[in-house]
């Protein structure tokens, strides 16, 4: 029996292959070192079947020089692409950062080889729990079809545009910080009041050293109250979703 390969539907696979590969790489939340690479492979394989329908390549294929540098312009995009969802995310991670630094937990900060990221306890925690919330709601699956849309404004072997990526990345810059000041806020909020209160029984009764309590009373704090911000993390976690996504769309001329 004889068997044909179709060198252009092959090297349009490979094209959006590599795309797709770049993206689950560096996008959460497959991005997480807790899956192997094997894991990726998988889903960037099965992602890039899909979309190799949607892409065009002349019949009888790329030659050896237009094929090289339209893999190049698909890893340019595909980095893009993951850069721009990784950055969006980023909130979840910094908000927990902020909550460290205002609850002193900072002082135990631990590199996470997982995640790659380097915090303390409520940075990791915060982290890990989107990752986990991403998959357990099938938020993976909007920005997988986000992912798709960008075939469409960035046409197979063609660069992003530079200007529009730029801006894109931007807002997201923009986003991240103003999504990690909403999700922190309440606790940091809290942990502020109860500086002041200490001041204020320093200020009544200075043989107190009322102070000398801040270090304990913070931990207490943030524990009792830390369950308030991690309880609106699903509701943040499908905010930035929607926001990656409408940035996976800006991306385009």
């Amino acid at each position: 029996m004889d068997v044909t390969l179709d060198m252009a539907w092959l090297q349009a696979y490979l094209l959006v292959l590599l795309r797709t590969t770049l993206f689950i790489g560096i996008a959460p939340p497959f991005s997480n070192n807790s899956f192997p690479w094997r894991v990726k492979g998988l889903v960037a394989a099965g992602l890039a079947l899909p979309f190799t329908g949607r892409v065009e390549i002349p019949d009888g294929g790329l030659g050896a020089g237009a094929l090289l540098a339209a893999g190049t312009a698909e890893a340019a995009t595909g980095a893009v692409l993951g850069v721009l969802v990784m950055v969006a995310f980023a909130a979840v991670a910094s908000a927990g950062s902020l909550i460290d630094l205002a609850s002193g937990f900072q002082m135990a900060t631990v590199y996470d080889p997982g995640s790659m990221v380097n915090g303390a306890q409520f940075t990791r925690l915060f982290q890990h729990g989107m990752i986990a919330m991403m998959l357990a709601a099938g938020a993976h699956i909007p920005l997988f079809l986000g992912f798709g849309t960008s075939f469409d404004a960035v046409a197979l072997g063609e660069f992003p545009d530079m200007p529009s990526a730029a801006e894109a990345a931007g807002a997201a810059f923009t986003g991240m910080f103003a999504a990690a000041a909403q999700i922190a806020a309440p606790l940091i909020a809290v942990l502020f009041l109860a500086d002041i209160g200490l001041g204020l029984l320093t200020r009544v009764a200075p043989t107190l050293n009322a102070f000398s309590l801040g270090f304990p009373l913070k931990i207490l704090v943030t524990l009792a109250f830390g369950g308030m911000v991690f309880g609106a993390l699903p509701m943040a976690v499908g905010q930035l979703t929607d926001s990656a996504v409408e940035l996976l769309r800006e991306v385009g001329p």
